[in-house]
């Protein structure tokens, strides 16, 4: 088992935003946490990475707890944000060298990896850059190029879509595929239900900071009788379900 989130309750300050939510990431698999704007996706997110702990419940990542090891836990994970995190004072090439050394990573054997990744996203021209130089999409791929660099075991992709062209898109869900076949467990949040339901191997549906259900496309649709339903079907319907609720 890679990545278990079991019963988290939390949110900010006192306020709960989650609740009782629970899921799994096994190894080789992409996992798509779905859900509309304030179902709960970045809040669990924040949690999986350590930015905020849960009230309650536990995450575990491979038999850690972060309490228990915050460096371990956190070591094992690579994460690349809906918004581009960029440091303005450092070039392309500088942000890479930062992130080899924060992973531990031997830049002998890195910098290959690092090339490849740079010369499919169109950047290995630009590593003299700095982030004012980027657009928003170019910054995009920055960070997926820092995240796929890495020997990280789970990665988590927060809305990786927004702001990359359609070939980029291409690109990057061939890596997806290259880390899922490596063994690497990779969390997807995202709203482009087409594209998820195409890629991911099980979802995660949020709805109220609830799990309202969970499991392989089939899975879903039996559970509803719909053997026919999209997963865009399926959410929306379950979505408008527990506002009636």
């Amino acid at each position: 088992m890679a990545l278990e989130v079991n019963q988290i309750v939390g949110g900010y300050s006192q306020i709960p935003v989650l609740h009782k939510v629970s899921f799994t990431v096994k190894p080789g698999e992409l996992v798509g946490l779905i859900g509309l704007n304030g179902a709960g996706k970045s809040t669990t997110i924040n949690h999986v990475i350590g930015l905020l702990r849960p009230f309650s419940g536990s995450i575990t990542l491979n038999g850690i707890k972060i309490d228990q090891d915050p460096a371990e836990y956190k070591r094992q994970i690579a994460y690349v944000p809906e918004a581009p995190v960029l440091y303005n004072e450092l070039t392309l090439r500088e942000h890479l060298e930062l992130t080899m050394t924060a992973y531990g990573l031997a830049p002998e054997q890195t910098w290959p990896r690092a090339h490849q990744l740079l010369k499919t996203f169109r950047l290995d021209n630009k590593l003299d850059w700095f982030p004012a130089d980027f657009s928003k999409g170019m910054k995009q791929k920055v960070m997926i190029c820092c995240a796929f660099m890495t020997n990280a075991k789970l990665l988590i992709v927060d809305e990786p879509f927004y702001g990359l062209d359609p070939l980029a898109v291409h690109d990057l869900l061939n890596l997806i595929e290259e880390r899922k076949q490596a063994g690497t467990a990779v969390l997807m949040s995202t709203h482009v239900l087409d594209t998820a339901q195409k890629y991911c191997d099980r979802f995660v549906l949020l709805a109220n900071g609830r799990v309202r259900a969970h499991g392989t496309l089939d899975e879903l649709r039996a559970e509803a009788d719909q053997p026919n339903e999209s997963l865009d079907d399926i959410y929306l319907r379950l979505a408008r379900n527990d506002d009636d609720e």
